[in-house]
């Protein structure tokens, strides 16, 4: 085991919150004796090329700090190898380290458990998703992520969100939820289950769900299992806006899948297509559908508490 672990510090957070917030985990894994080096870089594909680098020389482990928009990097330089990852998470919604039972906003405990992880060998090997887009579409090809692929109005509402200028944080998604829920309608989808007959079906979203939440806590797959080689695909129907201002506050306690609108399927791979509607996946854009989403087992390996 290399006695080196390599921190993973978003490189856009602004003026240098991302190595300031990283510094207590920092302080932890050295009194715990490793040797601890930062990867940055000037934006997200020069940290990634770096991070990369830091993988093929042999770093001991990797601890992305950030939110899930930082784990979700990391894991296009760790899927598929034997370097473990560690969560320092200090983001907005954090749903990855919540689904693995990581701590939140504590860089100082979680430098620590990191660090007694990989010393005493507790590593858990868990699946990830791979989304792939349509032949010949520019794109999101051999994309990693670990909680939820998510289609329909949700991903309208981060579209228009993404598109505001103003007002800055969260409250420009709510307001963009008021508008996309002014002109809602559910989409024609066409959901193709581990190359099975197609379902085509009216829905207002679709998720495919290898973690349980999204968006901060909204557990749209709330029984979704990350080490079971299957997704938890989880269909909300042809709602009337009205059923889904009743049902939207129940996700948050996962309680909206028994709803008779919403149905859940289990499989190792889907095909999602439907005009006007984009992807997102560990709430970054994937782009338009239709898309592939596999579920590759033991993918990752993970540093536990």
């Amino acid at each position: 085991m290399s006695a080196e672990i390599t921190l993973f510090v978003n490189p856009t957070a602004g003026r240098g919150r991302g190595a300031r917030v990283a510094q207590p985990a920092a302080s932890a894994l050295r009194a715990a004796g490793f040797c601890v080096r930062t990867v940055s870089g000037a934006d997200a594909g020069d940290a990634l090329a770096q991070l990369r680098t830091a993988v093929r020389e042999g770093t001991g482990a990797v601890l992305a700090v950030g939110g899930d928009g930082m784990v979700s990097l990391a894991l296009q330089a760790l899927a598929g190898t034997l370097v473990p990852l560690g969560v320092i998470a200090v983001g907005t919604g954090n749903d990855f380290a919540r689904a693995m039972g990581l701590p939140v906003r504590d860089p100082e405990q979680a430098g620590r458990l990191a660090g007694e992880a990989l010393k005493e060998g507790r590593i858990r090997e868990i699946d990830l998703g791979r989304v792939n887009r349509a032949e010949g579409a520019e794109g999101a090809e051999g994309t990693w992520y670990g909680t939820v692929l998510c289609s329909g109005f949700d991903s309208r509402v981060n579209d228009r969100g993404n598109r505001m200028r103003l007002p800055a944080g969260r409250f420009k998604y709510d307001l963009a939820m008021i508008a996309e829920l002014a002109a809602f309608r559910p989409f024609p989808y066409r959901i193709t289950l581990d190359d099975g007959p197609v379902i085509e079906t009216e829905a207002t979203l679709v998720a495919v769900g290898n973690g349980s939440s999204y968006g901060g806590g909204m557990r749209i797959c709330a029984d979704a299992v990350p080490d079971d080689g299957l997704f938890d695909i989880t269909v909300v129907g042809d709602c009337t806006r009205a059923t889904l201002l009743r049902v939207f506050p129940r996700v948050y306690r996962g309680t909206h899948l028994s709803h008779p609108k919403v149905t859940v399927h289990r499989a190792r791979k889907v095909t999602l297509e439907a005009a006007g509607s984009t992807a997102y996946a560990d709430g970054e854009p994937m782009g338009p559908l239709p898309v592939t989403a596999e579920c590759v087992p033991a993918a990752l390996r993970l540093l536990m508490p």
